[in-house]
């Protein structure tokens, strides 16, 4: 199979991997693992930026010209404050691209699907280029795909959990039925889920929390990096099916028998 670059809206990518910008110890630490990530998508949370102009902001450590600005609608528990907090974004200069997360509750962080397929529909009619942070529902992804999401992102496992790709066969499914990119979001806490997700056929992984809160973040960002690729390269390869038995490796015809 032959690759292409990952294409949204009027943007192209090389990198497939999505990085975020939260609970990094310091500022200048977040900026070394980006560059590490190879990423060219940086997210940002609307709501937890100084956007004031007073004292430090994030923005000072992440270069505009370098990284395309994904802001999203982290925080926001109902459809109205999530179209409210778009706007914003795109108000002040961000970018016409808008994670969209509606969250259903401040425990399971689960999102809310009805409020997200709402506003959803709401800001792919006000013109913006969608990615709709969902759950892994398959039924749930076409909706939202014929609402208008540019990109459907359903969770490996819960926002900041760590455990990885919970329901491949869920994330499948829906990689079988809509057409947009698919990018598995959420629940990332190691290079092997991100290889995961790629080998799926996912066209893209984005992730925080995974690389944030690792022990050595810049080098945890070159390893999901790298597992992005890698697991790319094995999607397009293809793998060998699984057998029940073994299956020798070497030819067998020819061979001696002994009498």
């Amino acid at each position: 199979m032959e690759d292409k670059p990952l294409s949204i809206g009027k943007h192209t990518f090389q990198s497939r991997l999505f990085v975020g910008t939260g609970k990094y110890a310091t500022f200048p630490l977040m900026a070394d693992a980006l560059e590490a990530s190879g990423t060219e998508v940086v997210t940002v949370a609307v709501r937890r930026v100084n956007l004031g102009g007073q004292g430090e902001s994030l923005l000072d450590f992440v270069d505009r010209k370098r990284y395309i600005l994904l802001p999203n609608t982290a925080g926001c528990f109902n459809a109205q404050d999530a179209i409210r907090t778009a706007h914003m974004a795109r108000e002040a200069g961000f970018s016409d691209l808008v994670k969209l997360e509606v969250l259903g509750d401040k425990i399971s962080l689960l999102p809310d699907l009805v409020a997200t397929l709402e506003a959803t529909k709401v800001l792919a009619a006000d013109g913006f280029t969608v990615l709709t942070y969902t759950s892994d529902d398959p039924i749930l992804a076409c909706k939202l795909e014929d609402a208008g999401a540019a990109v459907v992102m359903p969770l490996g496992s819960p926002i900041g959990s760590g455990q990885g790709i919970l329901n491949p066969i869920n994330i499948s499914l829906i990689l079988q039925n809509v057409k947009v990119p698919v990018i598995v979001d959420a629940g990332v806490g190691t290079a092997s889920d991100v290889s995961v997700a790629m080998e799926l056929g996912a066209d893209g992984v984005l992730l925080n929390t995974g690389i944030a809160l690792a022990r050595d973040p810049v080098l945890m960002a070159s390893a999901m990096k790298h597992a992005c690729i890698s697991g790319r390269q094995a999607y397009l390869a293809g793998r060998i099916p699984k057998k029940e038995f073994g299956c020798p490796s070497s030819p067998t015809e020819g061979l001696a028998t002994s009498s």
